[in-house]
């Protein structure tokens, strides 16, 4: 009997669980765009059309492999606009009971195809461990620190290891990913794909069907082919990974790319194996072509935190998508969208993100998240936006990034404190400070920057909760040997800037 192969959106890898299990001559392959996925948050205008040029081009690959295959497009006037509305269009047309999927990285479409009749769901293979692997390593730790878990990694995948030692010595070289790029350094340029006939025509789909989403849709230069995924990881390692260990925490003006390796969209989306780019990371360390703090850092953001990531998800859903430990309510500001702020450093990285649907992991973390945490704004607002504008944003990856790493919304399962910091933290990392309207040395008064008094507010609002914390404790001290005259102004600072804010609305979702 002939059975239905269901293949999602992010799961563009021919060795995948469901492909694997399935047989070319008398299996179908249903892939399908629907409206209920494209619209569930106010996705990127450029992530749409990623999502649905690589879909399509990987349908074609299939077809020349020899595969049946039953494709929906979106404006098929027959689409009935849910996955599990095509899956019944698909079995009644093809008189076909059982149906195959890989288990999708998302909590809402695991339990609506968990009810489809007839319809399996396979582990994702593409991953180095399961939610149950996870689960087993969790169960009886008092923290689940990242850390850790990365070091039983390296030894599950032997991935810089010695022997039953680490590479050189050391777990981690975070100490050596902090400097910053001197004056006249020229990051190499991300490689530009040119549009063919298939990717054009998505892009005046999106265009049609999604005129008011943010983003700029245009210029279209990504990889949307598994070989053009391949030319930019090459180009990647050849040309920034050499450089990417000593400036990953950087962040400069009109540079949205510096070292990093802009691939965790290709990643995500199943282009690229996740495995095969550490191994690759790492034969160019032991070729002597690239620093190790160079490969132990790359490698660290993938077997560690891309892994810990989702191990954090599936354990703590579906909960996790309500945590809100600080209480934060504070509505998503409007420039969020519109980049319409006089701060430098909120302005670049949102204005970078509506141009390529792209910010790297600092300008997230210490930017966009850090003013949103010391903000206060409400955890799934902030979850939302990052869903939205990013073109590598998926549920398991991304929420429990923005829920618990950058606003401390599950109370710290994720961090043993919050990545909280003023402006001199951006001021160190980054050159928006030296042009912004705002002034970084001044603490107080409507010329200081906002998150320096925002910073300490933030502080004084959890300030019990914050002595409990052993990290946070010495901060506490200081905020408690200030005059009460300093405190007060603190608070009339913040709120003169926070009563100032406008509300996003309902624009783009927000």
């Amino acid at each position: 009997m002939a059975r239905l192969i269901l293949l999602l959106g992010d799961q563009l890898s021919a060795g995948i669980a469901a492909l694997a299990e399935a047989d070319p001559a008398d299996d179908v392959v249903l892939m399908a765009e629907v409206a209920e996925e494209a619209g569930y948050v106010p996705h990127h205008k450029k992530k749409l059309a990623f999502v649905f040029a690589a879909m399509r081009h990987f349908a074609e690959e299939l077809r020349a492999a020899g595969w049946q295959l039953r494709y929906t497009r979106l404006d098929d006037p027959e689409n009935s606009g849910s996955l599990v509305g095509e899956i019944a269009r698909a079995r009644a047309a093809l008189d076909v009971e059982e149906i195959l999927c890989t288990e999708p990285g998302v909590w809402r479409l695991r339990q609506a195809l968990a009810a489809v009749p007839g319809l399996t769901l396979l582990p994702d293979n593409r991953f180095l461990i399961d939610p149950a692997g996870f689960r087993a390593w969790a169960q009886g730790r008092h923290q689940l620190r990242m850390e850790y878990f990365y070091r039983d990694m390296r030894r599950r995948t032997r991935l810089l290891m010695d022997g039953d030692q680490p590479a050189g010595g050391e777990w981690n070289y975070d100490h050596d990913n902090r400097g910053t790029p001197p004056h006249g350094t020229t990051p190499p340029p991300l490689p530009a794909f040119e549009p063919d006939a298939i990717t054009h025509e998505v892009l005046r789909l999106v265009e049609q069907r999604f005129p008011d989403n943010f983003g700029d849709l245009q210029p279209f230069t990504l990889a949307v082919t598994r070989a053009d995924a391949e030319a930019a990881r090459d180009h990647f390692l050849a040309h920034a990974l050499p450089r990417f260990g000593d400036y990953q925490d950087a962040m400069r003006r009109g540079e949205p790319v510096l070292f990093h390796a802009h691939l965790a969209l290709y990643m995500n989306i199943g282009l690229l194996d996740p495995l095969d780019l550490c191994r690759r990371a790492e034969a160019e360390w032991r070729a002597g072509r690239v620093p190790i703090n160079s490969a132990e850092g790359f490698i660290r953001q993938i077997l560690g935190w891309r892994e810990y990531v989702r191990g954090i998800y599936w354990l703590h859903m579906p909960h996790y998508a309500d945590a809100n430990a600080l209480e934060a309510h504070r509505p998503l500001p409007d420039f969020y969208w519109t980049a319409e702020t006089d701060m430098a450093c909120m302005r670049d990285a949102v204005e970078q993100t509506r141009a390529h649907a792209y910010a790297h992991h600092i300008q997230r973390l210490m930017v966009t998240g850090n003013f949103a945490l010391l903000a206060g704004i409400d955890p799934y607002l902030v979850h939302v936006w990052y869903m939205a504008v990013y073109a590598d944003a998926y549920e398991w990856v991304e929420m429990p990034n923005t829920i618990g790493m950058a606003l401390f919304a599950d109370g710290g399962i994720m961090g043993s404190k919050p990545y909280a910091a003023s402006g001199a933290y951006i001021d160190r990392m980054s050159d928006y400070c030296t042009d912004c309207r705002y002034r970084v040395k001044l603490k107080a008064g409507p010329d200081a920057c906002p998150f320096n008094y925002l910073y300490w507010d933030f502080i004084a609002r959890h300030r019990d909760r914050f002595a409990r914390n052993q990290r946070m404790g010495p901060i506490v001290r200081n905020l408690d040997r200030m005059s009460d005259d300093r405190k007060a102004e603190i608070r009339a600072d913040s709120a003169r800037f926070l009563d100032a804010l406008v509300p996003a609305g309902s624009r783009w979702g927000g």
